[in-house]
């Protein structure tokens, strides 16, 4: 597998992958030594700095995280949440055809291996409440935030919502 760093406005970002797709991205506080980027990585980081930059809404790169089935399934539902709209867990569960899977939902986030392509930022407490994210809640508003276009978003398609509190 190759490994790229990128800055973002969130850290430095590391992925892993190769031609076939992307295995892992995630953001850090950490500064790599080098700062190569392998062939096989040039368009996801292309992609992930146009992304940061406003002007990419939908990756268009393949991924290859590894996980249970019921994890994978989480995953590729989260795809399908468009840009700049939330969901929440009991709502994902429930379109997964499992309303009582919610901490199932909620566990299979929290190891998402590629962030921001599979975009578990989107996802929220029923109450519209930002809860946890494995790179901490910070980021999680800032995605959510750049997302929106205005600072604000909201748990419900069509619906702004400003969150004076987070």
């Amino acid at each position: 597998m190759d490994r790229a760093y990128i800055h973002t406005p969130l850290g430095t970002a590391q992925i892993t992958g190769n031609e076939a797709g992307i295995t892992h991205l995630t953001i850090g506080d950490s500064r790599p030594e080098r700062n190569l980027i392998p062939s096989s990585l040039d368009q996801v980081c292309k992609q992930v700095n146009a992304y940061f930059e406003g002007h990419l809404k939908h990756f268009d790169i393949p991924v290859l995280p590894e996980g249970t089935t019921f994890q994978k399934k989480v995953w590729k539902a989260l795809m399908e949440i468009p840009y700049g709209s939330t969901i929440s867990y009991g709502d994902l569960a429930a379109q997964l055809g499992n309303p009582g899977a919610v901490r199932a939902v909620a566990s299979a986030n929290a190891v998402n291996p590629i962030w921001i392509l599979i975009p578990c930022h989107r996802v929220l407490g029923s109450d519209g409440a930002l809860r946890g994210y494995a790179g901490g809640l910070h980021r999680k508003k800032w995605l959510l935030d750049h997302e929106s276009g205005s600072g604000q978003y909201s748990l419900f398609p069509g619906e702004q919502t400003t969150r004076s509190d987070l």
